[in-house]
């Protein structure tokens, strides 16, 4: 059965694409065959195994030469990368598609790709965005589970980006499919799930990265307040150890909690997802500002992050926090979860800006957007904005409105309604888009593209690239075509 799961990161747009969805019905007169569509998956897929991966663990991009390659940062042949579109979102998509078809190669590449993860599981737990395959490096950098031997500093587990969770949820997945009989798989997620649960803090938050559990006296449960004063210039102090909501991390491990739950039968795993919900009402600001700060220190107060991260209420992981707290409801039924959101709605809507975009950043207090210079100093005009972060973001708020008032709306009953198998049918949509994966597939079995490396190839001499996105893509386009004939 095709497998999809709430959530607000990356891996939720990947679920979106893999979902089905109804097609014209019209199909061309020659589209392409069953056996066409499996000859490519099983070229690109063999491709990507024998060339481009690392022992099962995959980077981002590569020149179409496979010289150079890169995660989120230059790479080496022996390295792979955790962050979507890492390893996780490639051994998902191959997951997917042996689900889609039954074929055994898409079962055993995603294997690899589980093993890849199991050996860069570091002992506290999760992952680092990097992979390391190398056994030198491995033993003198990093302190995996999975190496007695190793001595090497790095064992900090990250949750920013998706990164630790992407990996649970994928090897959950595989888990489950191969029916809990990996006992090296099995082993680890339990491992991976357990040391998130330690981690959580007593107020039900999650930090960016630990390295081991905290200390539950450092961190008591409080409720949000705003700071008597707080530095306009960037203290530069570590922010790793803070309540974190930015790039939706605690959204992410609400998602895996509550799905683990599912999956294991585990009280302990819907337990913390409760915490985490508790923790999103504990957090919200009091008037005049009812929403919620990217990150919060111990005292429960907004604090500085990155340089370009002040203090203030943010417009956009708010919105992240609502729609969380919609699916905690969904999944408890305790209505508790819902009464922060009106407020927040309505603080939101008086907060967009003239066109109705909201600023990701608002002072504490006056509501004045808050923005920043190419030098980074905090201004309140948006005029000579950095281009690496979206200072002004999109408003959803009458959407969430919506779903909010419909939602509250339901009958306890209907909360949660069954997962339907997926349906894939024949249509010139989906035929056509078969037929250009077909091919653009190269004689090797890569699909390659127009594109630059950022990092590995910072003069730009690459002009072709081979991306895990087009492979992702592609092997789904393929797997529903495929699935369509069964």
């Amino acid at each position: 059965m095709t497998r999809t799961w709430p959530g607000f990161a990356w891996f939720l747009l990947v679920a979106g694409q893999l979902a089905a969805a109804p097609f014209a019905t019209t199909i061309a007169a020659d589209p392409p065959t069953k056996e066409a569509a499996l000859a490519a998956m099983r070229q690109a897929t063999d491709f990507f195994r024998q060339k481009v991966s690392a022992d099962g663990a995959y980077l981002w991009r590569y020149s179409d030469d496979l010289s150079l390659r890169e995660g989120e940062n230059a790479a080496t042949a022996t390295m792979g990368w955790v962050q979507p579109p890492g390893t996780p979102a490639v051994g998902q998509a191959l997951l997917t598609a042996y689900e889609r078809t039954g074929e055994r190669f898409l079962l055993e590449a995603a294997e690899e790709a589980a093993q890849a993860l199991v050996a860069g599981q570091l002992a506290s737990g999760g992952w680092d965005y990097r992979l390391e395959t190398d056994p030198d490096k491995r033993r003198t950098n990093f302190r995996f589970r999975s190496d007695e031997g190793s001595r090497g500093k790095q064992n900090t587990t990250t949750l920013d980006d998706n990164t630790t969770q992407s990996a649970i949820r994928f090897l959950m997945h595989i888990d489950q499919v191969l029916g809990h009989k990996n006992a090296k798989v099995h082993e680890a997620v339990r491992f991976a799930l357990d040391s998130l649960v330690r981690a959580q803090y007593p107020s039900g938050a999650w930090p960016q990265r630990y390295s081991e559990p905290p200390d539950p006296a450092k961190f008591p449960a409080l409720a949000a307040s705003f700071p008597e004063s707080w530095p306009r210039q960037w203290p530069n102090e570590k922010y790793a150890s803070y309540y974190t909501l930015n790039d939706n991390t605690l959204a992410d491990c609400i998602d895996v909690m509550f799905e683990a739950a599912e999956i294991y039968g585990d009280e302990r795993y819907a337990a913390a997802a409760r915490r985490g919900g508790d923790f999103l009402i504990r957090a919200q600001l009091p008037d005049p500002q009812p929403a919620w700060a990217q990150q919060y220190n111990a005292a429960m107060q907004p604090a500085w992050a990155r340089k370009f991260e002040p203090p203030g209420v943010t417009g956009g992981e708010s919105q992240g926090a609502i729609r969380i707290l919609m699916e905690v409801y969904r999944q408890t039924g305790d209505r508790k979860y819902l009464a922060p959101i009106p407020k927040a709605l309505d603080y939101l809507e008086k907060s967009q800006l003239p066109g109705g975009k909201l600023a990701r950043f608002y002072e504490l207090q006056t509501n004045r957007p808050l923005y920043f210079t190419r030098q980074y100093e905090l201004v309140y005009t948006a005029d000579d904005l950095p281009t690496h972060y979206g200072f002004i973001v999109s408003s959803n708020v009458e959407r969430l409105r919506t779903q909010y008032e419909r939602l509250a709306a339901l009958e306890p009953a209907r909360l949660k309604t069954p997962q339907r198998a997926a349906r894939y049918e024949k249509s010139a949509d989906l035929a056509k888009e078969a037929q250009q994966a077909i091919d653009s597939l190269d004689p090797r079995g890569a699909w390659t593209e127009a594109g630059k490396l950022k990092a590995a190839d910072p003069e730009g001499r690459v002009s072709r690239v081979i991306t895990t996105s087009r492979f992702i893509d592609n092997l789904d386009t393929l797997s529903r075509w495929v699935a369509a004939h069964r």
